[in-house]
This record gives structure tokens, sequence and C-alpha cells, in this order.
């Protein structure tokens, strides 16, 4: 996957994937339950959608929340900064959370997956 996502990084020209990123792909942790990385195939679809709904926006997306039609993404011209994005929103009300990095952001995903997994087992009670 990371090969994949390497080459796919020369398609967006002025973006580099950030060194947090990489490592995250590289220890192969990319399933969090609501939260996931997505692959190259899904990356590219959502570029495309995301283009078309978003015009004005030059938007990279890399994760998806599950229950929901969150992405995250990075921005070209936004720095080391995580995005996420409603997706279908109507345009100029996509933008639901800015994060400072990907670690920010990647911290975030960890709390929801734990805040996630406690609800789930209080259910099973």
């Amino acid at each position: 996957m990371l090969n994949e996502l390497l080459a796919l990084e020369k398609s967006f020209k002025g973006f580099t994937y950030p060194k947090a990123f990489l490592k995250v792909v590289e220890l192969n942790l990319i399933d969090f339950d609501i939260w996931y990385i997505m692959d190259e195939k899904q990356v590219m679809l959502r570029v495309e959608g995301l283009s078309k709904r978003y015009p004005k926006r030059m938007l990279i997306p890399f994760a998806r929340r599950e229950d929901n039609d969150d992405v995250a993404c990075f921005e070209i011209g936004r720095g080391s900064k995580v995005i996420v994005i409603h997706d279908y929103a109507s345009e100029g009300w996509e933008h639901r959370k800015e994060f400072s990095d990907f670690w920010d952001w990647f911290e975030n995903v960890v709390k929801d997956l734990i805040a996630y997994e406690r609800e789930e087992e209080q259910n099973d009670f």
C-alpha cells in the first residue's frame, strides 16, 4: 500500500505526503474501526468526486469515516494541516474540522476508536 500511495503522490503537483502519514502506513496502522486509511483506488475515486463537488479546493483525501461522509484530506497550499471534509455537503459547508498536522488528527482518531469501543462494550451488557 505504501508504494502505491507514493506512486500516487506524483499525480499531485506540489504535494508530498507528510512523514508521519507515511510512517503510519508503513506500520500498517490503517484500520481504526470507524476511520480507515484509503488505498490508491479509493483515493483516486475520492479525488475525482471532491474536485467536482469542491472545485475551489485542491484536496488530497487519505482516510474515510465509515459511519458518515467525513473524509480526512491534505489540502495543497495548507502545509501539514489535515482537513476533515463532510463530503456531499453543499459547497462552502463541507469544512467540518481542521487539525494542525497528521499526528493531531491521528491522536483524535485513536480517541474516537476508544470512545466507540467503550460505547459498544456498554451496549453489550
